[in-house]
């Protein structure tokens, strides 16, 4: 089978497409046919071990997986002896934040981490899109105690996180204000915010005390240019460590302030994070924006390069079959 290889931490040029031998289920475990996967930003701090902090979890020196991916969207093709819950033909999902070998025309996915069935009528494409920036969207947001009555600030209505925070948010029935560039205006609008703003028209800045929550969620801005648009108590979240990782200084310091704080948010429990989002798009109230370039494995280069360069719409997604 064809596969996403890089042996050690580096850029996308040294990766390679090439052929490695089919995985085999362990017991606990499942193959999935891979449809769809996304390249995400997690794959980049994955792929290039960076920053380095992520090495704790994905290998100190070198991958310890060494085909790219974290999230997957197929069909089950094999089950190991050990698996009751699933069938063989069954459409699933899944994700793991620390890579999961996923870039490749199948994967062998433990049942004990984050897999779930797709429901009806959803395709591979969208649920796919459902994994990587809404586990992180979730786990930001759920740090802040709201009510509907509350106004958010999110910046960076564009990326798979801010996209999909602004749906859920919105859900709650929280009142948000999104940024983005002027030429994204419509396709932020569309998601739902109560406002959107324009960077090139008008600086979010001039909102002296309007938000409860600001969300940077692509780690542009910094918690010293936020806090004079946040109320007394207002809560800012990063999806960045900032300068010199001064977000998580701020946050330690924050524990015994009374005022205006940043929290530092550990994501985790990924499979209430899909099983939210799940309800959410059984209920038709969300919906993943995907970025109007799709890739194939043979592009799997320039599509890490793209992903990096920051100029990506929402979620972009690789087809393996």
């Amino acid at each position: 089978m064809k596969a996403c290889l890089r042996l050690n931490y580096g850029p996308p040029e040294t990766f390679q497409v090439a052929d490695i031998s089919k995985p085999a289920p362990k017991p606990d475990e499942v193959l999935v046919r891979v449809m769809a996967t996304t390249v995400n930003r997690t794959d980049i701090g994955v792929s290039t071990g960076k920053p380095y902090a992520i090495r704790a979890f994905t290998g100190l020196f070198s991958p310890k997986i060494p085909v790219t991916g974290t999230d997957f969207a197929g069909v089950i093709e094999e089950l190991g002896a050990e698996v009751t819950d699933f069938h063989v033909g069954d459409r699933v999902w899944g994700f793991d934040d620390n890579g999961a070998g996923t870039h490749a025309e199948y994967v062998t996915f433990p049942i004990s981490k984050a897999m779930l069935k797709i429901p009806e009528g959803v395709d591979f494409d969208f649920m796919v899109a459902c994994a990587e920036g809404t586990h992180y969207a979730v786990n930001f947001i759920n740090k802040v105690n709201l009510t509907p009555d509350m106004q958010v600030l999110v910046i960076g209505g564009t990326g798979a996180i801010g996209s999909a925070a602004i749906q859920i948010l919105k859900a709650m029935q929280v009142q948000v204000t999104a940024v983005c560039f002027e030429a994204d205006l419509e396709i932020v609008k569309a998601l739902g915010p109560d406002r959107v703003i324009a960077l090139e028209r008008e600086a979010f800045t001039r909102d002296l005390g309007a938000y409860d929550f600001v969300f940077d969620s692509v780690g542009k801005s910094r918690f010293s240019i936020c806090k004079p648009v946040l109320k007394e108590k207002g809560v800012y979240i990063s999806s960045e460590l900032g300068p010199n990782w001064e977000n998580l200084a701020f946050a330690l310091k924050g524990r015994f302030a009374k005022g205006k704080r940043v929290i530092f948010p550990i994501p985790s429990d990924i499979p209430a994070s899909m099983k939210t989002v799940t309800k959410l798009v059984e209920w038709g109230k969300f919906k993943p924006l995907m970025d109007s370039r799709k890739f194939t494995p043979i592009q799997i280069k320039e599509a890490f390069s793209y992903v990096a360069s920051g100029k990506k719409t929402g979620n972009v997604v690789l087809h393996w079959h």
